[in-house]
């Protein structure tokens, strides 16, 4: 029994168990760090099929040649041998997942927050959000750390985590991959208007369940009933349809307000409320950063037992 046990979970849960433990001991490479070369290839993959148009056409065929061909290795390596296939897993869940990067820039917000250095606190924040941080206050400094930890637990965490457990290593580099090409190419810009049309929408289909497991992974981990709530009645509020559902279920289960207006490259745009409750403040970064990784073990429990019913 123990050995049908353990062949179950040995082709799914060691390699995530092993992935996630790299991640947990070393973090992102502080050099040589394989996006950035991935990033000049996507630049120049962009600029070859610029050739032949800006188009949506072009753009979809730019993610393909992008993305396809490193997942394609990937599964071949996968496949030639078992134990080269563990080493092939557990190295591409180590290099799409970023959870140990996620808790380490938010809480070079949040201790110079807790320690009344709001200049700093601004600085830092400044780094892993797009909006102006210059004139925010204490809240304001704290919500917009607190909404990344929450939606980029999705992208960062939970969206590698689902894919490997669909497709293993390939996947989690598909998905990282794939989420790179949107940050690089998803905007509405008359430069990206059609050429990042395929990366974008790509990017939340890929996302689409993930985003509904990680608000799930929250409520139950949180202030349930309140979540669910939030989730039901401000997420179709949000632009993005799976960062709505992720941030919503998020404050809700942190019983925190979060959203509300934000400065974007000077302009300042209205966004609806999310959550509830009062204003987070610096000691709920800390909170959000524990229920993402609270998730995480859920999903790993998740993974374990649905393996272990797969093969009963």
């Amino acid at each position: 029994m123990l050995a049908l046990l353990l062949a179950a979970l040995f082709p799914v849960v060691v390699p995530l168990l092993l992935g996630l433990s790299l991640d947990r001991l070393l973090g992102e490479p502080r050099r040589f760090h394989p996006l950035v070369g991935f990033g000049r290839y996507a630049a120049a993959v962009e600029r070859l099929m610029r050739r032949i148009g800006s188009y949506r056409g072009a753009g979809l065929l730019a993610w393909i040649v992008a993305v396809l061909p490193w997942v394609a290795l990937a599964g071949s390596l996968k496949e030639a041998h078992v134990w080269l296939g563990v080493v092939v897993d557990v190295g591409l869940l180590y290099f799409a997942v970023g959870g140990r990067s996620l808790a380490e820039h938010a809480r070079a917000v949040a201790v110079p927050l807790a320690q009344g250095d709001l200049a700093s606190a601004r600085q830092r924040l400044s780094w892993i959000v797009s909006r102006d941080t210059a004139e925010l206050d204490e809240s304001g400094v704290a919500k917009a750390t607190v909404e990344s930890v929450l939606e980029n637990g999705n992208d960062a965490v939970f969206g590698a985590l689902f894919w490997f457990a669909l497709l293993g290593g390939p996947g989690a580099l598909m998905f990282r991959l794939a989420n790179t090409l949107d940050a690089m190419w998803g905007y509405r810009t008359e430069r990206y208007l059609h050429f990042g049309w395929a990366a974008a929408r790509i990017d939340d289909v890929l996302n689409f369940v993930p985003a509904r497991l990680t608000a799930l992974s929250y409520a139950l981990l949180g202030h349930t009933a309140n979540a669910l709530r939030c989730w039901r009645t401000q997420a179709p509020t949000w632009d993005s349809p799976n960062a709505g559902p992720v941030m919503a279920a998020g404050a809700g289960a942190l019983d925190v307000s979060l959203g509300g207006p934000a400065i974007y490259h000077g302009q300042l745009e209205s966004r609806p409320p999310l959550g509830a409750g009062a204003p987070a403040q610096a000691a709920d970064i800390d909170k959000a950063l524990a229920l993402v990784s609270n998730s995480v073990w859920l999903w790993v429990l998740a993974v374990a037992a649905v393996s272990a019913l797969i093969h009963a």
